[in-house]
């Protein structure tokens, strides 16, 4: 069972899941279903699809994550990244609404699929520590306001082309004259009834004398009542007539992929976006699973997550769908409906079937503004000044990090602006490391403590230098420390001693190695031997390894305060 129980986690929690918790969650999907709908028919028209499948990217995804999946919260589906990512990578190759979109659209959905399970077998999932948290805060913001903007065509019903911000901002400026005026009336009113409903829904209910139960439940459908308003508005004054775009008739069958359309040299050129989109949406579902994981005190297992979000993306393609993850939006949505296990993907998959057989026809006069009001008040949560803000206090290195990725995203694209964000983390740990810092320590007095000079009161020994690298050396730094501490002895001829206190080396590389050979040369000619302090045991047995402790001119001490005092006795009694 327990092997078993590895390759399947479903297995784990259904061992111990009991009526009360099967009733339970019946109850928490079917709220969450109600509410999760809109969301989902958006997140569709955002990645340039029929808005209806959106549902059919909830169906066989939720189910596979929830059975190969570690996280008990979690809720896979259509989430607005991931969409606006799969428009931008599949519009190079076909027009928005085509079947051959539609074809592309599934084949980038099996191919993320197809990357993430390749990624588990070669048990990758540290690839959560990719990107660093400025790349991801730029990134997010970049993204969502990106997506704001696309989705200002559809609030003033109008029409506007273009990806990145020029091409957006240049389209709706040209056809400004052209709004549609029940339109704009419609999404206005549309966005101030939803933050109104966000801000008040919970109050009102319990003023009009609610249970608690009953709020905790649907406290937070107050956007299904301003979708069913909408709809009703529109279908009741015509308002389609007048011209308010409206989602219409829902196809009765699943997209299929057009095989003939497809080519080799089609696959290999969205092998770039599908690797990002899979990167993008692991990380971000994982780390929406570990927070709430940690909540509730379970484990998440990266590798296994792969294999879970492999085989959604991969049943997501077999429902004639797109490329799907985990959101936070929706995993928040789940926990607030009172999921408390995965069983509830599994009925709200369900569910969302039973409703494309028998409610699409209430979708007809569903308008498309009211789910890109959905849409943008989502997407405006995302754009984090806050965070801007704070590394500006903190590092104004990786402020501009953030501020590059953001420029970058909002100018060439996402997928550029998240490669260049990648390029650039790396290029800063580069710099980072090949420029350690280097102290000079003494003993704080009356203790066997040493710490920077330049910081605290310290005793020091005029013919004894001791320096501290808070780094592990490697290639990248080995030249750098080499001649720094030839400078630092250069600088004073009256030092006969130097001691390498090694307390936060854990790692020596063979140029580094290389580079202390040279060192123990140079000093060696400038009549001055050097020593080794607190070397860490694996970091010796390396060493013993090599021919550098036997050329060493000085001695290895467990501490330094042994160093100095063997030093300065031996000083003595010269």
């Amino acid at each position: 069972m327990t092997k078993f129980a590895k390759y399947l986690p479903a297995l784990t929690w259904l061992k111990h899941y009991q009526g009360a918790d099967l009733k339970n969650d019946t109850v928490a999907s079917i709220v969450f279903t109600i509410m999760v709908i809109p969301q989902s028919l958006a997140y569709a028209m955002l990645a340039g699809l029929p808005a209806i499948t959106g549902l059919y990217a909830s169906i066989l995804p939720s189910i596979l994550y929830s059975l190969f999946g570690t996280s008990r919260s979690l809720a896979v589906g259509p989430v607005a990244l991931t969409s606006v990512m799969t428009a931008s990578a599949v519009l190079p190759f076909a027009v928005s609404g085509s079947e051959q979109y539609a074809s592309v659209a599934i084949l980038l959905a099996f191919l993320s699929g197809v990357f993430l399970l390749v990624l588990s077998l070669l048990r990758l999932g540290f690839l959560t520590n990719l990107l660093s948290h400025p790349v991801i805060s730029g990134f997010i913001s970049a993204s969502a306001l990106l997506i704001v903007i696309g989705q200002l065509k559809y609030l003033l019903g109008i029409q506007s082309e273009g990806d990145t911000l020029l091409p957006l901002v240049s389209s709706l400026f040209a056809h400004l004259g052209d709004i549609n005026l029940p339109t704009f009336i419609l999404s206005v009113s549309s966005i101030a009834s939803l933050l109104l409903m966000r801000r008040y829904f919970i109050n009102l209910l319990k003023a009009l004398g609610c249970s608690d139960s009953f709020v905790q439940l649907f406290g937070k459908s107050g956007p299904v009542l301003v979708v069913i308003a909408a709809t009703v508005t529109v279908a009741t004054l015509s308002l389609d007539n007048m011209g308010v775009s409206i989602i219409g008739a829902v196809p009765n069958k699943l997209l299929g992929l057009n095989i003939e359309g497809i080519s080799w040299d089609m696959i290999k050129a969205l092998f770039p976006s599908a690797f990002l989109i899979s990167i993008v949406g692991f990380i971000g579902s994982v780390s929406v699973a570990q927070s709430f994981a940690a909540k509730r005190r379970q484990d998440i297992d990266p590798n296994q997550e792969l294999v879970g979000l492999g085989l959604a993306n991969i049943g997501s393609a077999f429902s004639g769908a797109f490329p799907v993850t985990g959101g936070f939006s929706r995993t928040v949505l789940n926990t607030d409906c009172g999921s408390k296990s995965p069983m509830t993907g599994i009925i709200s998959a369900l569910l969302i079937l039973l409703t494309i057989l028998f409610l699409t026809p209430l979708f007809y006069y569903l308008p498309k503004a009211i789910l890109a009001s959905i849409i943008s008040i989502s997407m405006m949560q995302l754009v984090s000044v806050e965070d801007l803000r704070n590394l500006w206090r903190f590092s104004k290195k990786e402020a501009y990090l953030l501020i590059i990725t953001f420029s970058v995203v909002m100018i060439e694209g996402m997928e550029t602006g998240l490669i260049a964000g990648v390029i650039l983390s790396i290029l800063f740990f580069l710099w980072h490391t090949s420029h350690p810092h280097i102290a000079i320590v003494g003993r704080l007095p009356g203790t066997e403590q040493f710490r920077n000079v330049q910081r605290f009161s310290v005793e020091t020994n005029p013919s004894i230098l001791t320096v501290r690298i808070d780094e592990n050396l490697f290639f990248a730094n080995a030249r750098v420390f080499e001649e720094r501490l030839q400078s630092l002895v250069s600088q004073d001829p009256a030092i006969r001693h130097l001691i390498l206190m090694c307390t936060a080396i854990n790692m020596i590389d063979a140029s580094a190695l290389q580079s202390l050979e040279k060192i123990v040369d140079r000093l060696a000619d400038s009549n001055v031997k050097l020593h080794l302090s607190e070397v860490k045991g694996p970091i010796m047995d390396r060493l013993k390894q090599s021919s550098l402790l036997d050329n060493l001119s000085g001695q290895v001490f467990i501490t330094q305060h042994q160093a100095i005092q063997a030093l300065e006795t031996k000083q003595t009694n010269e």
